[in-house]
């Protein structure tokens, strides 16, 4: 991202993000967050959620994909066409979510590990019923739903980080109709704490990509960077930096960056 950057629609919500990380504080809940970097061409306004003391969305370019269909009335598309019984619930994952681990490492002697969950959309009340419960045990809440009824029809996804032995926090999630397919340079990220305090603070980056990209460059704040790059499985020598695909998720890969001890999160970018 280029130093003159642009934040757009920034909030009384955003500036208190902002004004608690500064004064250390103790970290905020569930809160929608409108503000957008520039970086390339200016991407659509989205809603977007994020919980965090320290909260950043950036954007890169945008592009369309257009998919057709071709004519045909073979036997083989007539037996395609057969109606199959609706999959059930438990298969689309609406009770117990696709869960795709993205990071892990070590911080003050405890594991902190950062992770997707990709919630299959409600088809009725009833399932959205026993959906919105099945997440409340989990202590997350998705998007812009006040009731069940408001999942229907809608797949929910939630980036999580926790260390030691507190719960999973919620970072970045959201509830859609439909995932948004990725291109280009094309980018949304998220930076918090790697820990429950205030040190910490901006030194975990997650975010989205489009699945064309082999490199996102994170720089830190006093000069240095970490490059995240496709990766599957762990191994001891992982720095908690990689791309990876997440079960269920359509339209993007996702990333992580780790800032070293004293810096925090200063901008990102897809660099192959």
């Amino acid at each position: 991202m280029s130093a003159d950057r642009e934040m757009h629609d920034m909030t009384q919500t955003d500036i208190a993000f902002l004004l608690a990380d500064a004064a250390d504080g103790v970290e905020i809940g569930t809160a929608p967050v409108h503000a957008v970097l520039r970086g390339g061409r200016r991407r659509r306004a989205r809603r977007w959620a994020v919980a965090s003391a320290t909260a950043v969305v950036v954007a890169g370019t945008t592009g369309a994909l257009a998919v057709t269909g071709l004519p045909g009335g073979g036997h083989a598309d007539r037996q395609a066409n057969v109606a199959k019984p609706p999959a059930s619930a438990e298969a689309r994952h609406v009770y117990e979510p696709q869960r795709t681990e993205l990071a892990r490492g070590t911080y003050r002697g405890k594991e902190w590990h950062a992770a997707v969950q990709v919630w299959g959309a409600p088809r009725d009340e009833a399932e959205a019923d026993r959906q919105f419960d099945a997440m409340a045990e989990l202590g997350i809440q998705p998007a812009e739903a006040r009731k069940p009824a408001d999942l229907i029809g809608r797949i929910s996804y939630f980036a999580t980080r926790g260390w030691g032995e507190h719960r999973p926090q919620q970072v970045m999630f959201n509830s859609v109709e439909k995932f948004e397919r990725f291109s280009g340079t094309d980018m949304e990220a998220a930076a918090t704490r790697l820990g429950y305090t205030g040190e910490s603070s901006g030194r975990l980056v997650i975010g989205m990509v489009a699945r064309t990209a082999r490199q996102v460059t994170c720089h830190w704040k006093d000069g240095t960077t970490a490059v995240a790059e496709r990766a599957e499985g762990f191994s001891a020598h992982d720095t908690g930096s990689a791309i990876r695909s997440v079960d269920g998720f359509k339209g993007a890969n996702w990333f992580t960056c780790v800032a070293p001890e004293g810096t925090s999160y200063d901008s990102a970018e897809v660099t192959k």
